[in-house]
């Protein structure tokens, strides 16, 4: 969707440290009416980045201290096969995606459903967004039997990323009613770690296909792919990939992304989309430190840099989005709220300049 222009409008990542829905969405709403989400409240182990999205998946095994996918149980097998059939169902339109296991549901996601409620009574927004962890994430963050990461199982992690794809799609299909664009972001700390000894074995190409396949299921519906890495990771993986929106935190790692001269430059010349993390949220001091001003500047110096790779500037700011570097949910509320404010005057005062 190349005529995909947010010019600087303002979105969030996902996760609030609050206990009320409702309470977040109204949160949302008024700091970010251009591009609303639904939220994600940590506070509830349901809604952890391991936790939400995990049903449906076979072998799956949950308990008070842990959660594994088991593939020595009796039954896996069969789980299995039953797991590809509805797959394979859902996929070649026998069977309805919405009556899937691959659905998310009030009680796994209440964000979700509070969201599209509140959009079912408003005018349509600019866009709207919806997340969901990326397949890497969740594939190196749960662990089998024998406490190895699924990444490393074949067929598990081809069952992690089928389900992270369809549950993308599925929110893609629910949102694109309102008619506003739907950008689906997936969540990937996991890339992080991309390249480094603690990744040993997890290859750019398995990385490539997996994220490419979540990336397609979101587009066979229409909607905007976006990958979010809230730290340093090989880049190109994300500007090679199919993703029509980068998510990266633009306060602390701008340095290491613009390395990335060559990749990054034919990114937005394709007329893909930057989502800026350009407000603070790891360090609290950072957070009580800037202003609004302080943050447009490093933007504006950020920008420069870009604009020296040939792309024009008035088009690099309609083809930015302006967020918080990660989501809010590991601070405090105070904090949390300033981190809003600033992203929303961020956003305004660079929306001014076109």
């Amino acid at each position: 969707m190349s005529d995909f222009q947010p010019k600087a409008r303002a979105t969030l990542i996902g996760s609030l440290p609050i206990k009320d829905h409702d309470e977040a969405l109204r949160i949302v709403m008024k700091h970010t009416p251009d591009i609303p989400l639904w939220v994600q409240l940590p506070v509830y182990p349901g809604e952890g980045l391991l936790t939400q999205f995990v049903s449906g998946l076979p072998g799956l095994y949950v308990s008070d201290d842990r959660m594994i996918l088991d593939s020595s149980l009796p039954a896996f097998e069969e789980q299995l096969l039953e797991f590809y059939e509805e797959y394979l169902a859902v996929t070649e339109g026998i069977t309805p995606l919405e009556t899937s296991r691959f659905v998310l549901t009030s009680k796994s996601a209440p964000g979700f459903f509070l969201l599209r409620d509140a959009l079912t009574a408003a005018p349509p927004p600019f866009a709207i967004k919806g997340q969901i962890t990326g397949p890497v994430t969740l594939a190196i963050g749960i662990c089998d039997q024998n406490k190895q990461a699924v990444f490393y199982d074949e067929r598990l992690l081809d069952a992690v990323t089928k389900t992270i794809a369809l549950k993308a799609r599925w929110q893609a299909a629910q949102l694109k009613q309102f008619n506003s664009p739907v950008i689906i972001f997936f969540d990937e700390p996991g890339l992080a770690g991309f390249g480094s000894s603690a990744l040993t074995g997890v290859s750019k190409e398995a990385v490539s296909k997996v994220l490419s396949e979540v990336i397609d299921q979101v587009h066979q519906e229409g909607g905007l792919a976006g990958v979010h890495v809230c730290a340093n990771t090989d880049w190109s993986l994300i500007l090679d990939s199919p993703a029509d929106i980068l998510s990266f935190d633009a306060y602390g790692y701008f340095d290491r992304l613009i390395l990335y001269a060559k990749e990054l430059a034919a990114f937005l010349k394709e007329k893909k989309t930057l989502a800026w993390g350009i407000v603070p949220t790891a360090n609290k001091e950072d957070i009580e430190r800037e202003s609004a001003e302080a943050l447009v500047q490093k933007w504006k110096e950020q920008a420069g840099q870009v604009e020296a790779l040939g792309i024009d500037a008035t088009q690099l700011l309609a083809q930015s989005i302006i967020t918080p570097s990660c989501g809010t949910g590991a601070i405090d509320l105070e904090h949390a709220l300033k981190v809003l404010e600033l992203n929303r005057d961020v956003s305004a005062s660079l929306q001014g300049l076109l």
